[in-house]
């Protein structure tokens, strides 16, 4: 199953996203490159309102069969990065359907999905990619809660920290940007009554992005050749958060974490 599409990168779309996410940052207009995972507001879903699952995530969209687990969620991924992207680019993703392995968990049953795309401007990728969705059973509001697993080494030992709260203006944002229907990240009647969780989910992509831009701030003159980022606990709206960054043999890792030091996602950033 193969998806190809083509697109100019936007300079209002990426404005969108800079004065929202990253306003301290210069804005970027045509010829200037885009930066690294900001690949992410490229290319949104083009999944029509009847191909959509109740939860407003795809049900088809010519890439991932139609699966029979009413949750979906952003895991993680692998992104490599092999030439810049510029503002004005024309830009062809391929999106491919990569590894679909089904298990059977503490929660019941799971779906793990590997979605491949790749990104090639004037016939030589740039991005590769593979991102990483689990589907899952309903949520169980029975079910003990899994206790958080936390990482104070990750704040105690960082090299830096950054400091961040998301509200749900910001999310409706992203949700705009991306044409992102998961009604876990703007319907608080859904994120608590169906999904289970105590408030509205920031999207794992826009998670991705800004441990991303965190290490970037702090490494502007590096040019990342890798991105791995894995999703650990649900990123709620409205908490506070902070991302710790350390350097460990030429590869930067961020720990996203919240208050309490429990742990969100991680991200390692391997530089050319």
């Amino acid at each position: 199953m193969t998806v190809v599409r083509t697109s100019v990168v936007d300079a209002e779309t990426v404005e969108a996203y800079r004065g929202t996410f990253a306003a301290s940052e210069d804005r970027r207009d045509a010829g200037d490159e885009l930066p690294p995972a900001w690949d992410g507001i490229l290319f949104p879903f083009a999944v029509p309102l009847a191909d959509l699952r109740p939860d407003g995530t795809p049900a088809r969209d010519g890439v991932i069969p139609e699966i029979d687990l009413p949750r979906r969620m952003y895991a993680g991924e692998s992104t490599e990065f092999f030439r810049p992207v510029a503002i004005a680019d024309e830009v062809t993703q391929t999106t491919t359907l990569g590894k679909v392995v089904e298990k059977n968990g503490a929660s019941g049953r799971l779906m793990f999905v590997d979605i491949e795309r790749e990104y090639a401007v004037a016939g030589q990728t740039a991005i590769r990619s593979v991102w990483h969705d689990v589907f899952l059973e309903q949520a169980d509001s029975d079910a003990p809660a899994r206790p958080p697993r936390t990482d104070p080494d990750a704040a105690a030992s960082a090299d830096w920290i950054e400091e961040l709260e998301l509200d749900a203006r910001q999310l409706f944002r992203f949700s705009a940007l991306t044409f992102n229907t998961h009604l876990i990240h703007y319907d608080r009647a859904w994120a608590r009554d169906v999904e289970g969780l105590p408030d509205l989910l920031v999207h794992g992509p826009l998670t991705r992005i800004l441990l991303m831009d965190a290490v970037r701030r702090h490494a502007p003159e590096r040019t990342p050749a890798r991105l791995e980022v894995r999703a650990i606990a649900p990123v709620l709206v409205d908490r506070p958060l902070r991302i710790a960054g350390r350097d460990d043999d030429g590869v930067t890792r961020a720990t996203l974490l919240d208050a309490d030091d429990t742990l969100l996602a991680t991200a390692e950033i391997a530089w050319t």
